[in-house]
């Protein structure tokens, strides 16, 4: 069996994630192997970082947070395979919340329209939106 949620409860789950991120959430993208949880140490080479606005999001609707428009990074820090991403508050340590990327339709957490990062090429995410589960 799977629980259903109310919309607001959903909403509420959404809406504490941008409330634990803050304002000018950074979303670090990585390659290598995911770590296990978002309390184990990071893995991998960054490869650049992306920053959230204020606040990272509007209030969710309909069990959905749609983030506001991050800073693409125009200088990527490394070449690498994106692998997978976390997110930390302003302050770049405190981590919270990591997912897995992919190519666009390859149903990663985070899509990019491509994987390869070149150093000192852009990383670009046009949109990142989270959906509650439960519905």
């Amino acid at each position: 069996m799977s629980l259903k949620l109310s919309t607001s409860l959903r909403n509420a789950q959404m809406d504490a994630i941008t409330a634990a991120i803050g304002n000018g959430g950074l979303v670090k993208i990585y390659s290598g192997s995911r770590p296990a949880n978002v309390a184990a140490a990071i893995t991998g080479t960054l490869l650049g970082t992306l920053t959230g606005a204020a606040p990272f999001a509007p209030a969710a609707s309909g069990g959905v947070l749609t983030a506001s428009a991050l800073t693409q990074d125009s200088a990527a820090d490394a070449t690498g395979a994106a692998t997978h991403f976390r997110i930390f508050q302003s302050d770049g340590t405190t981590a919270v919340m990591d997912g897995d990327v992919t190519a666009i339709g390859d149903g990663g957490d985070l899509q990019l329209n491509t994987t390869a990062i070149v150093v000192g090429g852009p990383i670009v995410v046009s949109s990142f939106v989270l959906t509650a589960g439960g519905a």
